[in-house]
């Protein structure tokens, strides 16, 4: 999940969130360029990314319809807490929370790759992502002893 505050907060799914640098510290998300996403992204200036859990596939769901309420609204289905950085929405329970100064936006074809300076970090152990791939979400199943 990624996310902008200010006077009109949005959220939006998001399938591409990578880490690229640890000094300084930098992490990437993509974006469509047609997404609404986008527009607030170049604007803000900050963002929050929410790495969500396994048991939150309705949360991504209900983020990547495009029929949910705009605005402020879209966020009174969740449950969500502001960033004690940058006051950006943050989804309450998710695996890890990240909040970004945008740092630099590159052409990515049909997308923009936005690159965030780590702001905050916070993660909850011992909890498994929620992951999407071929179209369907799932999980990594641990291992109990060597992966050797």
């Amino acid at each position: 999940m990624v996310t902008v505050g200010g006077d009109t907060p949005h959220g939006m799914t998001a399938n591409s969130f990578a880490s690229v640098s640890l000094d300084p510290p930098l992490l990437l998300v993509c974006v469509n360029r047609t997404a609404m996403m986008h527009g607030f992204l170049g604007d803000m200036g900050e963002f929050g990314v929410s790495v969500l859990r396994s048991g939150q596939e309705s949360v991504a769901r209900y983020f990547a319809d495009a029929r949910r309420p705009l605005g402020a609204e879209q966020f009174d289905r969740v449950d969500w807490l502001p960033g004690s950085s940058t006051g950006v929405p943050l989804i309450t329970g998710a695996l890890a929370h990240f909040e970004c100064a945008v740092w630099g936006s590159y052409d990515g074809g049909d997308h923009t790759i936005f690159v965030g300076r780590l702001l905050s970090a916070q993660r909850r152990p011992d909890d498994e992502a929620l992951l999407f791939m071929s179209g369907r979400f799932g999980q990594l199943q641990r291992q109990i002893g060597d992966a050797a």
